[in-house]
């Protein structure tokens, strides 16, 4: 029942020369990111062909990652909207003990993240601007080895050309 739901602000990949490079994500493709995660988690709850939480620390771990999402989609989320009161309200109690009184605090805490997705989601979250950062011109190595080249022939002219003594 462990499935990795990491949000990735950057995003790899290898351009045709087998270098890395990063591909910095704004606000709005966060904010995507987050509600598609919260629902990807949404999902192992409430979903028809999820498999149940075998115990009850399995039931602990996916009330702890609705908490994180529920805090996650509150910095975006209408601070007036219902939903993100009936969602922090849930996500602050403790999950009981017990299995199934664990398992029924778990679908009304995913319920209430499902909700506070789509008013994330009805809010139309507008993405601010990022400013530019500079990219330098990387060089290839046979320019490289041209200017290393050059530089070290112009040196040889240079010391051909001084008087010997």
């Amino acid at each position: 029942m462990r499935l990795s739901l990491v949000l990735h602000r950057e995003a790899c990949y290898r351009d045709g020369r087998g270098r890395r490079g990063y591909i910095a994500m704004g606000p709005a493709d966060v904010q995507r990111d987050q509600a598609v995660a919260a629902a990807e988690t949404v999902s192992l709850v409430l979903g028809e062909d999820s498999p149940l939480p075998e115990s009850a620390s399995d039931v602990e771990e996916l009330a702890v990652r609705l908490r994180g999402h529920i805090s996650q989609l509150g910095f975006v989320a209408p601070p007036e909207s219902s939903a993100l009161r009936g969602a922090q309200q849930l996500g602050s109690a403790g999950v009981p003990d017990g299995y199934m009184p664990g398992r029924v605090h778990l679908v009304k805490l995913a319920e209430a993240t499902q909700a506070l997705i789509a008013a994330v989601q009805a809010h139309g979250f507008t993405p601010v601007r990022q400013r530019r950062r500079r990219r330098w011109w990387k060089p290839r190595i046979n320019v490289l080895r041209g200017s290393v080249f050059a530089l070290a022939f112009a040196c040889l002219v240079l010391a051909a050309s001084v008087p010997r003594a």
